[in-house]
This record gives structure tokens, C-alpha cells and sequence, in this order.
């Protein structure tokens, strides 16, 4: 299929949307069904009745704490030869494969009392026992741990790399909490598998920290992402060439334990298809379908049509959701594309500080394949490369309709991009002009080279009085975009747009701008200087990033003294983040 040039100038695309009906700005699940990502409603209720005790009756004992793999491993072949020497594996989804310890003393640099208390049930004062650092590590085993590293394959940089796989995650089960949602349990850095290739297993510092705030951070912004419940460093020695320019140095290992619904992801469905094992392939198929789709029905003849149109559709608005606060992944391969449609595998992320499509966060990425203003293109060619991999089980009449589908992926994305723009300036009801609105500020901003999350979010902080008498005293964002000699076009079409508003005072839109536009990110110089004294035992800055980005819409007085809302350092410009972790 000729891809086509969804996204220029990042969202300048929009000015063809066309009109729709209007979702929560904000939402986790964004199928068309609202319990997309859920379990039936029968074994939802079974669940809930197995946890009749008050939300503060926490497990206090790891002992106590269980987890499955009964589920996977009785639904799937598993790989006939046992142990973690990297090898091909063939007809199966996954390998049993212990986790390896770390070594030397262990610490607890973070946790997430979110995870802990409100997905895993467990009372805080558990992860402050010695033998916390050993189930959060690899060094011991949760009751009913069985553990597996998954098979997968994938698309990277727009090349088929063959097998990948779990090269350094484990996943220990699945647990099942009070509320009725099952999470899948995986620690990242634990150790060799068959998939490790010519890599150690193991994770550094630098990444996981980036890791464990970014999921906690993403959540907190209303991304559908994976999560991160832990962060154990040793003093376990780890080589890594950071930049592969033969600077070799001597790291430090660590593991985080996150977790998701589910791990699967384009690549694990790929794998199949190009081994020719579709058996495998469709049995899978209608795993996911069975446990994360359950409005479709498992004898709905296109229930594989359904399910495409459905990851089709939440992967435009993941996308568009990441682009609304200049996210931008750094590696899109079809291997950390989650089926679910969730934020996957974090690796040589970025935020976007000043404005600009062409923003590659990865220094491993030569020609920007994945620069920010590419993502929806590339979710484009992945999802392509999934409706290949579904040709398989698709009959020649499915095939064709998919390829409809698909086509609309575009007006999907750029209708989703609209409204959270819209959003973003405050903007209520149907204007014609609402998408050049947004197009005129953005061209503006890339100009003037203004920072994306602080010209929106003093946008949101200016009243109308402000803004018409351009007092950005205390707004250095809005005050860099002011000296655009565009600046007072635009900033009458805006203010008159905002007038036509009835009924809707400055109170009122300030306050809905300010829960969309975040004041914190996770910039990288923010992170830089906490991974710096963390590799120093110095965890003060993780933890007060992990406080301050779960709630990243509020003005927070520590977060302010730290200068998290300030312009940039001048030094911030000279990091680099690559694929090496």
C-alpha cells in the first residue's frame, strides 16, 4: 500500500477532519466497546467475590502473594528444549526460562505505592522487607511462578529482523486483583533467555530509571500504557557501548518490575505468519481475542476482521494521544506495538522541548524514521504489516475489507488529533476555522522554535486580559512565541474564537485547559539528572519525579524550586539517548 503523508508538520493534517462525535479527552479504552480491554462480566463477578474484604485489608506477606501461568501454558505449545542458550525457536509462543539473579547488595531506588496498593493489592510496608528485593529481582520466585520469555519477531526500522523475543524479560504470571483485573507480571534485566541473541539479559541503570518513570508518568498523563511497580539496582557489573562508538564502560544492573494486561504485540503474531505455523498463528489470535476483546464474539465468522478494525482504530488514537504531548517513542518497530494498543517497551524515548516535527529522540536512528512527526506514518506501515500477517486467516472478501479499513486509518487518527487539539486551546462546540486555528500556532511555534508543553500550558494559565495585553512577564514560553510577527494574527482569531464562546468565562476554559495540558514531563534533562545520582545511590530525584509527574496537571511547589517548569538548561541540548541499555 503507498503510504500516504498523514502528518507534516504534526498535526497539520488536520484541516481535512471531518466532523464527529465527541469522546473524553482523556480515556483508557478507546474501542469502540468500553470494556475493550476487560474480561467477560461472568468471570469478572466470580473474581470480585473471591475478595469480599475492605480496600484497606492488604496482602501483608509476600508468601501469601500468587500469581498464574496456567493460562498461557495450557493454551499454548511450549518450547520442547529447556534452558536460556540462545537458540531459533519454532512452534510455540514461549519458552520456560528462569530468571538470573543480580548480584552483590540490592537496593529498592523505586516503587509505585499506585502499583502496589491499587493494582497488586499488597500493603506498602511489604516492599520494605528484605525479601521484596529478591521476588522484585529474580531472586526468588512468587508462589505459582512458572516462568516464561515469549517468542516474537518484527519489523525494525522498516526491515523483517527475524526472531527476537523476550531477550531480557521474564514474564512470572498473571495475578488477578480484587477489582477483577488481570495484569501479567514481568521483570525487565533479569537475565539471558533463548531470545538474548548476543546480549547479556540484562538491563543498566540509566534505562530503567527512564523506564520506571516514564510508565508512571505516561499513566498519570492518561496514556494506555504498560506499568512500572519497581526499580531494584545492584552493584552488579554491566558493559555497555552507549553510543556504539567503542567508548566501553562499566555500568550497573538493574531490574524493574512492570506489568500490563498483556505483553503480545504485532511482532508475536508475525513471527507465526512468516514461519509459516498459522495453526499456531490463529489459535493465538483467538487467545487475545477470548481474553482482551471481549465484545467480539468467539463464533462471529470476522471476528479476525473485527479484531483488525479494532486494533486499527486504538492504535490512531494511542498515537494521536502521544502526539498531544509531545511524546515521541523513538523505536515504532512492529515488535513494540502492543495488540492492546498500549505503550510498550520504553527505550530511547523523548518529550519534546521546542516545537519540531523533525524531533528524534533516538541518536541510534541515523535517518529519523522515527522522528515525532513521523509516528502516525509509522503506525501506518505496522499496522500494514499486521493486516499481511492476518492474510493468512483471512479469506480473500476479508482481505479486501481490511484493506478498507485501513484506509481509514488516516481519517481516524486525524479526527482523534482534531478534538485533543481542540481540547488543548480550550476550544468548545464546531468552528470551520478550529483546524487552522491549531495549524497557524503550531507553524508559528515551529518558527520561533517555542516549547511545546509550556506555550500550551501558559496558554492555559493567561487570561483573556493577559493574553490581549501580551503580559507574559512570569511566561517565558508564550513570551518566546509573542516575538513571531505573526503573533497578533493569530492571537485575534483566538481571542475572538474564545468570545463566541457563550456562556464560558475565563475560570471555565482556563480550568479545562489546565487538566489537558500538562505542566511536568518527563524531559530528558530532568531525567539525565536523576539517573546521574542514582548511579551515585542518590534516588532523591527519582523519588521526587515520580511524585511530581503523577500529577503532572497541578502547580507543584517543590516541582517549581526544582525548575522542572523553567526553560530547558542550556546543557539539556548537548543529551543524547540511544538504543543501548
Amino acid at each position: 500500500m503507498k503510504m500516504c503523508n498523514i502528518h507534516t508538520v504534526l498535526v497539520f493534517a488536520v484541516v481535512l477532519a471531518a466532523s464527529f462525535t465527541p469522546v473524553h479527552v482523556l480515556e483508557f479504552c478507546q474501542s469502540t466497546d468500553r470494556d475493550c480491554h476487560s474480561h467477560d462480566k461472568t468471570s469478572s463477578d466470580t473474581i470480585k467475590s473471591r475478595w469480599n474484604r475492605t480496600v484497606s485489608n492488604l496482602i501483608q506477606d509476600l508468601d501469601q502473594f500468587s500469581v498464574s501461568c496456567e493460562k498461557l501454558i495450557e493454551a499454548f505449545p511450549i518450547d520442547e528444549v529447556d534452558g536460556n542458550f540462545v537458540r531459533t525457536v519454532k512452534n510455540c509462543i514461549f519458552s520456560r526460562s528462569i530468571p538470573t539473579p543480580l548480584k552483590g547488595p540490592l537496593r529498592l531506588a523505586a516503587v509505585s505505592k499506585d502499583v502496589i496498593e491499587g493494582i497488586l493489592d499488597l500493603d506498602m510496608a511489604v516492599t520494605q522487607a528484605e525479601e521484596f528485593l529478591h521476588y522484585a529481582s529474580g531472586g526468588r520466585l512468587l508462589l505459582g511462578s512458572d516462568p516464561l520469555a515469549h517468542r516474537y519477531g518484527g519489523h525494525q526500522f522498516g526491515y523483517w529482523a527475524g526472531q527476537l523475543g523476550d531477550g531480557r524479560a521474564h514474564s512470572l504470571g498473571q495475578y488477578t486483583n480484587r477489582k477483577g483485573d488481570a495484569w501479567e507480571l514481568q521483570l525487565k534485566g533479569s537475565g539471558k533467555t533463548p531470545y538474548s541473541r548476543s546480549g547479556d539479559g540484562r538491563a543498566v541503570i540509566r534505562s530503567s530509571v527512564r523506564e520506571f518513570l516514564c510508565s508512571e508518568a505516561m499513566h498519570s498523563l492518561g496514556v494506555p500504557t504498560s506499568r512500572a511497580a519497581s526499580l531494584i539496582v545492584s552493584d552488579q557489573p554491566v558493559i555497555r557501548d552507549q553510543f556504539y562508538n567503542g567508548n566501553v564502560k562499566t555500568e550497573r544492573g538493574a531490574v524493574v518490575l512492570r506489568l500490563a494486561p498483556s505483553w503480545f504485540r504485532i511482532g508475536s503474531l508475525e513471527i507465526l505468519a512468516q514461519s509459516g505455523e498459522v495453526d499456531l498463528l490463529r489459535k493465538l489470535l483467538n487467545f487475545v481475542i477470548n481474553e482482551h476483546f471481549s465484545s467480539i464474539s468467539s463464533e462471529d465468522p470476522d471476528k479476525y476482521l473485527v479484531f483488525y478494525s479494532t486494533v486499527v482504530n486504538d492504535t490512531a488514537h494511542l498515537i494521536a494521544q502521544w502526539m498531544s504531548v509531545g511524546f515521541a517513542h523513538g523505536v515504532c518497530n512492529t515488535d513494540n506495538f502492543s495488540l492492546l494498543s498500549i505503550t510498550i517497551d520504553y527505550g530511547p524515548f523523548g518529550f519534546m522541548e521546542a516545537y519540531d516535527p523533525n524531533f528524534v529522540p533516538n541518536t541510534s536512528d541515523d535517518e529519523g524514521r522515527y522522528r515525532i512527526g513521523a509516528q502516525a506514518n509509522v503506525g501506518l506501515f505496522n499496522l500494514e504489516k499486521l493486516l499481511m500477517t492476518l492474510s493468512a486467516v483471512l479469506s480473500e472478501k476479508q482481505q479486501k475489507e481490511a484493506n478498507i479499513i485501513l484506509k481509514g486509518y488516516a481519517d481516524i487518527y486525524q479526527m482523534r488529533i482534531h478534538q485533543l487539539f481542540k481540547a488543548k486551546l480550550g476550544l468548545l462546540g464546531e468552528e470551520e476555522d478550529d483546524d487552522y486555528l491549531t495549524a497557524f500556532l503550531l507553524k508559528m511555534m515551529e518558527d520561533a522554535q517555542s516549547d511545546f508543553t509550556m506555550t500550551f500550558r501558559q496558554l492555559s494559565e493567561a487570561s483573556a486580559q493577559q493574553l490581549h495585553d501580551r503580559n507574559f512577564t512570569q511566561m517565558w514560553a508564550l513570551a518566546d512565541l509573542s516575538s513571531h510577527k505573526l503573533f497578533s494574527d493569530w492571537l485575534s482569531l483566538y481571542l475572538l474564537r474564545l468570545s463566541r464562546q457563550q456562556n464560558d468565562s475565563d475560570a471555565d476554559h482556563q480550568r479545562r485547559m489546565r487538566n489537558v495540558n500538562p505542566r511536568y514531563v518527563l524531559r530528558n534533562w530532568m531525567a539525565e539528572s536523576a539517573i546521574r545520582k542514582a548511579e551515585e545511590n542518590d534516588f532523591s530525584e527519582v523519588e521526587l519525579l515520580h511524585h511530581v509527574l503523577s500529577s503532572p496537571f497541578v502547580t507543584q511547589e517543590t516541582a517549581e524550586e526544582a525548575g522542572y517548569a523553567a526553560r530547558p538548561p542550556q546543557w539539556a541540548k548537548r543529551l543524547k539517548v540511544s538504543c543501548s541499555s
